[in-house]
């Protein structure tokens, strides 16, 4: 299973979104300091769940990096994470 898929069905499991959105950004940090060149280690992922509903922004980012904790010690490097309610402006 490739680590888009891992994370794609972790944050599934853990927030049952109305939307999520996944992409590999691997590609555009090949050969950067701390990118390991294995292509998939630059993730970005938008994510709408009624879950996030009432959180700020920082407790948000915690409950997606709590999800994805173990991949997050290890495969992946970085993670952009855009965390959205459906009633937030751009959730919608």
């Amino acid at each position: 299973m490739s680590m888009e898929e891992v994370i794609r069905e972790k944050l599934t499991e853990a927030f049952s979104p109305q939307s999520l959105d996944v992409v590999n950004d691997s590609h555009r940090h090949a050969g950067h300091a701390g990118s390991p060149g294995t292509g998939e280690s630059h993730f970005r992922v938008t994510i709408i769940s009624e879950k996030f509903s009432d959180l700020s922004r920082v407790e948000r980012h915690r409950l997606v990096n709590e999800a994805l904790a173990s991949e997050l010690s290890g495969a992946i490097h970085a993670l952009a994470i855009k965390a959205l309610a459906p009633e937030d402006p751009h959730g919608r």
